[in-house]
C-alpha cells in the first residue's frame, strides 16, 4: 500500500505543539469557513440554525442527544456537525458529465478526500462488467439489475445487506424487512465494526445493550469518567455537557493514552467566557494508559474496591447487590484473589494518578463511566466493559440519578438501526413479531457480521452486496483481503450521497443508487432516529434535493421490495414508498417501546424509549438482576518480533472514513495524514529520527501487512505505543483480529515493526514550536 493516495511527491509535514484547548474561536472561524465554501453564503443560515433543533432536522454527524427543547442553544451544532453538514449540502454534483470525463482507472486512482470533493450523486450510475466508466441508468434499470442479479442466485444467503448508522429508523426497519423477507438474515452493519462488545457485554450483566444514563444526569453526576474516548474531535457536543456538570461540582477523569485537546480544556464558542476567556478545565485528572490494559485499571479499581468494604473503610451499596444482583459471592472472592500489583503495573500508570483517582470514584455518590471506540476496538472489549458494568454495581450507580453507564455511539442512527432489527442475529421474538404483523414466514438462522461477509465474498459463497450507505471497503479492517474478495462481486449496489472508494472496486457490476441526505427536503416527510441515550425524534431536511433524480432511503428500499417481491406481497411495499407513518405504525405493532409512535414523535424533542435497569432498576436477564461478571485479565502476548503497538484513531478533520482536510488542528499535524506518532525514546531505542520516513509492518502472524511511506513524528504516547490515522492504516488490520465473541476489529492494539524505508532521504518535519504540552497535569 502506498504511503499517499495521491500521486507525486509525499507532502511536507507541519509539526506544531499539540493544542491543550479545544474550540472557542478557531472552531467557530473552520465552522463559517468550510460551510460558507461548499455551500455559499446563504444556504449555511438556513441549515445550521434548524441542525438540532425541535422543528429542523438531526445531525448527520454523531449520535450525542439534544438537551430538551427549553434548554437548547439556538446554534445547537459543533464544528464536527458543521463540517458534516457542509459535506452533505455542498453545491459541487458528481454528476454524468463528472464520470464521462473520468475513467473508473483514473477515479481508483484518486485520493478518499478527493472523491469526496466531486460532490453529491445526481442520478443511478452503471459500470458495466468490463466498462471503462460508469454511465447512467435510470431507476427502472438499476432496481431490474438488482432484481436481475438476486433471482440468479442459488440462495438468498449468497447476498449481503449491509447498513451504515446515518440510516433512518424507517429506512432501517424496512431495509431489514427486505433481507428477511428475500430470505437471509445477512445484515452486517457498523455496530459490528464499534460498538458491538458493548451490547454484548451489557446485555450479558444488564440485559439490555444500551446505556443507563440521560443527558441530564451528566449535569448531577459527583465523577465522570471519560475512558478511551476523544470527545473533541468525534462529539464535540458532550463537552458542553462536561462543562455544565464540571461547574455543578462533577470531577472528570481522563482515561486514554494520548492528553487530547478536548479534554483538558474548553473554550465554549457559545459564551463570552469561551471566546474571549481562559474556558474550562475539565480532566482533574489525565491516565495515560498502555494500550490494552483498561480492563487492568477497572479490574484493580474493583480489587481495592472490595478490599476497602472488607476493611470497613468504605462499604459497598450492600442493599443495591443484595436486591438487585446476583453473583457477586463469586466476584468477590474472584476480586480479592487479583494481584493488583501486576495490575497497576500492566497499565503502566503512576501509581500515585491511580490511586487519587481510585479515591475520587470511591467517595463518590454517583458515579458516570463513559466510553467509545478506544474501549471497544480490543481483542479483550467485552471483558472490559463487563468490568466497567461491575465497577457500577459495586457502587450502586444503575437506575440512580446522576449515575449510569454511558456508551457514546458514533454514527448518528447506530443504535436506531439496531433497534429497527438491523442485525445478522436471529432473535426469535423479533422475528415472530414480523411474521405475525406481516403474514409472511421469515429464515431461522443467523446470518454474516461484516467479518463473516468478507470471507463469504472472498471464498465464493457471496456475490451480490447491497450498501444502505456507508463506505464498506474503508470502514472494515484487512484493506487489500477487503479489495482483493469485493473486485470478484457480481453485482455491488450502494444507495450513497456521494462517491466513495467501495464503488470503485468491483470488477464485476457496480452500481450507485443516490439518495437524500439528512440535510434534504423529503417533500412532506419526516423520518425519526435515535441518539445515544435512547431519545427517539423527528427530523425534516430543509435543502432542495441535489437533484429531481433523487430519492429518499424509504423509496429506494421499498421500491426494491416491491420489484423484488413481487405487488402480491403481503407487505404492502408501494404504499410504504410513500406513507412513512404507516411504515411507523409498522413499527409501532412489532417493537417494545413505540407505543403511539406517529404521535409521540411529533412533539417537541420526541420522546424517550424505556430502559428497565435505569428507569426502575428492573433487569430483563434470565433471573431478573443484573450480573456480576468475572473476567481473568492477562497480558497480550505480543511474541518477539514486534516493536509497538499501534491504535489507529481519527484526525480533526475527518468523520469516520470521511476525510475533510488533511490537518489535525488539535495534534498539530499538518499537510499529511500519513505519520506514525511515536514516544520520543521509542525512537530513539529503535535507533530512528524524528521525521524519518519509514514503513508499517504488522507484527501478526499470516501475510504481511505493509503501510509504506510514513514519516515518524515524536509525540507523548505512552513508551511501547503508537497511533496513525485510519482508515489508512486498515491495511495493516488482519480480518480475524478481534474479540472471540464480540468480532469487532481490534484496531486499537495492532502489533507492529517499523522498518526504515530503503532508498528514502530523512527528511525532518517543519516544527513551528515544541511538539509536546506541558508536563503538568491540566
Amino acid at each position: 500500500m502506498q504511503g499517499s493516495d495521491d500521486s507525486g511527491p509525499a507532502p511536507e509535514v507541519e509539526i506544531s505543539e499539540p493544542k491543550t484547548v479545544a474550540t472557542g474561536i478557531p472552531a467557530v472561524v473552520s465552522s463559517i469557513t468550510r460551510t460558507v465554501r461548499r455551500m455559499g453564503p446563504l444556504d449555511p443560515v438556513r441549515t445550521l440554525l434548524r441542525l438540532n433543533q425541535p422543528d429542523g432536522f438531526d445531525c448527520p454527524g454523531c449520535a450525542w442527544p439534544e438537551p430538551p427543547p427549553g434548554d437548547r442553544s439556538r446554534a445547537e451544532f459543533c464544528e464536527s456537525g458543521a463540517k458534516a453538514v457542509a459535506e452533505e449540502a455542498t453545491h459541487a454534483r458528481a454528476d454524468r458529465s463528472f464520470f464521462a470525463g473520468h475513467s473508473v482507472d483514473d477515479l481508483r486512482a484518486r485520493s478518499d478526500h478527493w472523491l469526496g470533493e466531486a460532490g453529491r450523486l445526481t442520478e443511478p450510475m452503471l459500470k458495466a462488467p468490463g466498462a471503462t466508466h460508469f454511465e447512467p441508468i435510470g431507476w427502472s434499470g438499476a432496481l431490474d439489475l438488482i432484481v436481475e442479479h438476486l433471482h440468479r442466485l442459488s440462495s438468498p444467503d449468497e447476498a449481503i445487506f449491509y447498513t451504515s448508522g446515518r440510516t433512518s429508523n424507517e429506512a432501517a426497519f424496512l431495509y431489514q424487512l427486505l433481507a428477511r423477507c428475500f430470505g437471509t438474515n445477512n445484515l452486517p452493519d457498523c455496530s459490528n465494526m464499534c460498538h458491538e462488545p458493548t451490547s454484548v457485554a451489557l446485555k450479558d450483566s444488564l440485559g439490555i445493550g444500551k446505556g443507563s444514563v440521560r443527558l441530564s444526569d451528566l449535569y448531577e453526576a459527583d465523577v465522570i469518567i471519560v475512558a478511551g474516548q476523544n470527545p473533541g474531535t468525534n462529539h464535540p457536543r458532550m463537552l458542553t455537557a462536561l462543562e455544565r456538570a464540571k461547574r455543578n461540582g462533577a470531577r472528570i477523569i481522563a482515561v486514554n493514552p494520548l492528553p487530547e485537546a478536548g479534554l483538558l480544556r474548553f473554550r465554549n464558542p457559545q459564551t463570552v467566557r469561551g471566546l474571549a476567556g481562559p474556558g474550562t478545565r475539565l480532566a482533574d485528572l489525565h491516565l495515560p494508559i498502555r494500550l490494552g490494559t483498561d480492563q487492568a485499571l477497572f479490574q484493580l479499581w474493583n480489587h481495592w474496591r472490595v478490599r476497602d468494604a472488607e476493611d470497613a473503610r468504605t462499604p459497598l451499596d450492600d442493599a443495591f447487590i443484595a436486591d438487585h444482583t446476583s453473583g457477586f459471592p463469586t466476584y468477590r472472592e474472584h476480586a480479592l484473589s487479583v494481584d493488583p500489583h501486576a495490575l497497576l503495573a500492566a497499565t503502566g500508570l503512576d501509581p500515585g494518578l491511580v490511586t487519587e483517582a481510585y479515591e475520587m470514584v470511591r467517595d463518590a455518590g454517583r458515579v458516570i463511566v463513559c466510553w467509545a471506540m478506544g474501549i471497544t476496538q480490543h481483542r479483550n472489549a467485552t471483558e472490559t466493559i463487563a468490568e466497567i458494568v461491575n465497577l457500577a454495581l459495586l457502587g450502586g450507580h444503575i437506575g440512580r440519578t446522576g449515575a449510569g453507564l454511558c456508551p457514546v455511539r458514533g454514527h448518528s442512527n447506530v443504535q436506531g438501526d439496531r433497534t429497527m432489527g438491523i442485525w445478522e442475529k436471529a432473535v426469535p421474538q423479533f422475528l415472530d413479531a414480523l411474521e405475525a404483523e406481516f403474514g409472511v414466514t421469515l429464515p431461522r438462522e443467523d446470518g454474516h457480521d461484516t467479518v463473516s461477509s468478507v470471507r463469504a465474498i472472498d471464498e465464493g459463497r457471496a456475490s451480490v452486496f447491497i450498501g444502505l450507505g456507508g463506505n464498506f471497503l474503508r470502514a472494515v479492517p484487512d484493506t487489500d483481503l477487503t479489495e482483493r474478495a469485493f473486485r470478484r462481486v457480481d453485482l455491488m449496489a450502494n444507495i450513497s450521497t456521494k462517491l466513495n472508494r467501495s464503488h470503485l472496486v468491483p470488477e464485476g457490476a457496480s452500481l450507485i443508487l443516490p439518495t437524500l441526505g439528512r440535510t434534504d427536503r423529503d417533500g412532506d416527510h419526516l423520518v425519526t432516529v435515535e441518539d445515544s441515550m435512547g431519545m427517539v425524534h423527528a427530523s425534516r431536511g430543509t435543502l432542495d434535493p441535489p437533484s429531481p433524480a433523487t430519492r429518499s432511503e424509504v423509496a429506494i428500499v421499498a421500491g426494491l421490495g416491491e420489484r423484488l417481491l413481487g405487488r402480491e406481497h403481503p407487505v404492502p411495499w408501494a404504499r410504504l414508498a410513500c406513507d412513512y407513518a404507516a411504515v411507523r405504525d409498522h413499527i409501532e405493532r412489532t417493537i417494545d417501546g413505540f407505543e403511539r409512535f406517529n404521535e409521540r414523535v411529533r412533539a417537541p424533542g420526541g420522546f424517550e424509549l424505556p430502559h428497565p435497569p435505569r428507569d426502575r432498576r428492573a433487569f430483563p436477564t434470565s433471573d431478573g438482576r443484573a450480573h456480576f461478571v468475572v473476567t481473568a485479565y492477562a497480558p497480550q502476548d505480543l511474541g518477539t518480533g514486534h516493536h509497538l503497538v499501534l491504535q489507529t484513531l481519527r484526525s480533526h478533520d475527518q468523520y469516520n472514513t470521511t476525510i475533510y482536510g488533511h490537518d489535525d488542528r488539535y495534534r498539530g499535524i499538518k499537510g499529511d495524514r500519513h505519520v506514525l506518532m511515536v514516544n520520543p525514546a521509542d525512537i530513539e531505542r529503535l535507533g530512528f529520527r524524528d521525521g524519518d520516513v519509514i514503513d508499517i509492518v504488522t507484527a501478526l502472524d499470516g501475510p504481511e501487512r505493509r503501510a509504506a511511506g510514513y514519516r515518524l513524528v515524536a509525540y507523548p504516547t505512552p513508551v511501547g505505543s503508537a497511533a496513525a490515522y485510519y482508515p489508512e492504516t486498515n491495511v495493516l488490520i488482519p480480518l480475524d483480529h478481534h474479540g472471540p465473541d464480540a468480532r469487532t476489529p481490534a484496531s486499537k492494539f495492532v502489533p507492529i515493526r517499523i522498518e526504515a524505508r530503503q532508498g528514502a532521504p530523512r527528511p525532518q518535519p517543519t516544527r513551528s514550536s515544541n511538539p509536546f504540552p506541558r508536563s503538568d497535569n491540566p
